[in-house]
């Protein structure tokens, strides 16, 4: 009986405390200076660079080997190439099987990934701490000594054709691959997806070129992020990656992208929707006001919170999913908005988009607005960046654009410091309607004339064969 009185006078409490009305909602607190842990860098002999970080207090650690070479470094007849490559790096060692080298991770307390990216390729591995040396050793002889068996070429295609099925199949996938191709026309950029033919060409000799072509010590750098005792560490990448050959030096090429007015058109028949992307060219993050745009960008577009969305979405009701983002590729970036919107509301959804980024180059945005975003950008990148695999990405990122600590230990400081006046110079510097990029895949019968006003407009007739 005295149990059930207190937990039923709890519960009237609770109603009445509910029942109580706020004034306003407690302030959010402000978001902490992230800390970087002590680091210790050096460089092996032949090129190699290591960063060993000491984080957190879970007994685990991640190792990541990142080699500057990926579809930046496929020619015009080899699209996906530097895919297949990591996809048969997966399928075993000289020494180890696939299954073995599973195994072992797993023995280990974790298990390995590959991914490849435009411009690099990183396998990624965690451990329990204990045996950190030897995760490293293991994916050591990954990267270094690739068996490339022949017998599993014919089924990692297969995968790969399926692949580019599926994703041409989505109208979004459409519109990326069109904006791709109007930005960066025969840079490798401007790749997306391979043919067919051109997949079923690959033979094992193609992707053992590509490999010794691009893969070397002078192009990777290995993270180790987490508890590791340091002096075994540091021996392990010595011993098992100090022997491998230098091989040259990253390829740097960088694109000259095309940007002007036009809305590009995507003829999908009897779609009931739109998908939409608007680009602008942005700086890159080696470039002082990247900051500013990525806070730019989070009150445009990339919220919950932002004024894109809360118009589209919240107001109009004219799409569910419209978000934006910032680019990051070397000394290359633009910001794209991109949102599926009714047929029917093409036209309206892209005259509310193009007027928020008017309105902002108009007139700042109130220092209200403006705080509550800048504390969900500071507060997120300190919570991203709360595991050591964040960490080991984010070192990972300042060596790519040749950035130093500062950039990730004031960040929060520099984002708090960002004013109305900046964000709205920023969109008067880079949001410009003369050099804004709008792909859309729909209906053309439907969405013609809805596009007129948004720049000439052009068919890409080699998607509308393939749709009809």
């Amino acid at each position: 009986m005295y149990k059930l009185t207190v937990i039923t006078s709890l519960y009237l409490a609770t109603l009445v405390y509910s029942a109580s009305p706020l004034d306003t909602p407690p302030r959010p607190g402000t978001p902490r200076d992230f800390v970087l842990p002590p680091t210790t860098v050096f460089e092996l002999e032949n090129g190699l660079h290591a960063t060993l970080v000491s984080f957190g207090s879970l007994p685990k650690v991640t190792v990541r080997m990142v080699v500057r070479a990926g579809n930046l470094n496929e020619t015009e007849d080899e699209i996906w190439l530097a895919d297949l490559t990591g996809d048969l790096m997966k399928e075993g060692t000289t020494s180890r099987c696939a299954e073995q080298i599973t195994r072992e991770a797993a023995e280990m307390g974790g298990k390995i990934r590959i991914a490849v990216g435009e411009d690099c390729t990183t396998i990624r591995g965690d451990a329990l701490s204990e045996f950190g040396p030897d995760l490293v050793q293991l994916m050591a002889d990954m990267i270094q000594n690739p068996l490339f068996p022949k017998s599993e070429l014919t089924r990692l295609k297969k995968d790969l054709t399926r692949s580019v099925q599926i994703q041409k199949s989505q109208p979004d996938s459409l519109v990326h691959e069109r904006l791709c191709a109007v930005m960066f026309g025969d840079h490798p950029y401007g790749r997306v997806f391979p043919t067919e033919e051109m997949l079923n060409a690959y033979e094992i000799e193609a992707v053992r070129s590509f490999y010794e072509a691009n893969f070397g010590a002078r192009r990777t750098h290995v993270y180790v992020v987490g508890r590791f005792d340091e002096k075994r560490m540091k021996a392990a990448i010595c011993r098992s990656l100090g022997g491998w050959d230098a091989g040259k030096a990253p390829l740097v090429n960088v694109p000259n992208p095309a940007y002007r007015k036009a809305a590009h058109l995507i003829h999908r028949p009897d779609a009931v929707q739109s998908s939409i992307a608007v680009v602008v060219p942005v700086v890159d993050p080696s470039h002082e006001d990247y900051l500013v745009l990525s806070v730019t960008n989070a009150l445009l577009g990339g919220a919950m919170a932002s004024r894109i969305t809360q118009n589209i979405r919240e107001d109009k009701g004219y799409s569910y999913d419209a978000y934006s983002h910032v680019s990051a590729r070397y000394r290359n970036a633009y910001w794209e908005l991109t949102a599926v919107v009714a047929t029917d509301v093409t036209g309206a959804a892209l005259r509310e988009i193009c007027g928020e980024i008017r309105r902002l180059r108009s007139e700042p945005p109130p220092e209200e607005e403006l705080d509550s975003i800048r504390n969900m950008v500071a507060g997120l990148f300190v919570l991203w960046n709360s595991s050591s695999a964040a960490i080991a990405a984010q070192l990972s990122f300042l060596d790519l654009h040749g950035l130093d600590e500062s950039y990730l230990t004031s960040r929060v400081r520099n984002v708090r410091a960002v004013i109305p006046r900046d964000i709205q110079k920023a969109a008067q510097t880079y949001f410009q309607d003369d050099r804004m990029l709008i792909i859309v895949a729909g209906d053309r019968e439907k969405i013609y004339d809805q596009l007129l006003p948004f720049g000439p407009i052009v068919v890409d007739q080699t998607a509308c064969l393939q749709q009809e």
